[in-house]
């Protein structure tokens, strides 16, 4: 059984390495452009805080390494990501970002480190990490259910990425699979909700793949939407 949840850790790192690597694109095209264009930076820094908190619960939790090795490289990933609205984004934007970071990558994420390592010991201590990392995970798996209802409502899937819902059911299955073999409902819960969405994802995609946008909305409207990835917890 420890070789099997080891075995599927490696292919949730792996899976969780290209989620992670996704929105390279959209960076690309920052750095082609020098601009953020209408890209909004709220969901890099909500990634790189929950990528934060799960890099801790990883170190924390006795036999979660896997979990603290592909979330510590999202913590690279997605600072760097951050790093990038922050040279290239205009003022107005660059000062809400910073407020952002300072808010949630600076003070929230310090205050869950010092309250759970100064106020509560042993399991207790794990245990309300995981809840917090947890409960932050399913808040932001709501951004799929806003593309969700935006493909019903203009029968396009152009807000959705095909390979981007793919990944994140991938990612979603391989955790949860991980989550049941070693026990670890913090882990189970959100990633089970990721792969509920991940299906219904991918069966939109399936309906809609085919149909003619409707005229209410286009992409050609300017309208850019970039949507939260859930850490690969």
């Amino acid at each position: 059984m420890e070789s099997l949840s080891f075995f599927a850790g490696v292919i949730g790192n792996i899976i969780s390495v290209l989620v992670f690597l996704a929105p390279i694109g959209t960076f690309w095209r920052i750095v082609k452009h020098r601009s953020t264009q209408d890209f909004e930076s709220l969901p890099y820094v909500c990634t790189l805080l929950n990528s934060s908190l799960w890099t801790y619960y990883g170190i924390i939790k006795p036999g979660e390494i896997l979990v603290a090795t592909v979330n510590g490289f999202g913590v690279v990933v997605e600072a760097a990501y951050v790093t990038l609205f922050l040279i290239y984004a205009p003022a107005k934007m660059r000062a809400k970002t910073v407020a952002l970071v300072s808010l949630l990558d600076v003070g929230f994420l310090a205050a869950a480190i010092l309250v759970t390592r100064l106020a509560l010991q042993g399991d207790t201590r794990i245990d309300a990490l995981g809840f917090i990392c947890s409960g932050l995970n399913i808040v932001m798996y709501g951004s799929p259910l806003a593309a969700m209802k935006t493909v019903v409502t203009t029968k396009s899937v152009e807000f959705m990425p095909f390979f981007l819902s793919f990944f994140l059911f991938l990612n979603g299955g391989i955790w949860t699979i991980y989550a049941v073999l070693v026990r670890d409902y913090f882990l189970a819960v959100p990633n089970g909700t990721g792969l509920v969405l991940g299906t219904a994802q991918l069966v939109l995609y399936a309906i809609y793949r085919n149909s003619k946008p409707s005229n209410k909305f286009s992409i050609e409207d300017g309208s850019q939407e970039e949507h939260l990835i859930a850490s690969s917890s």
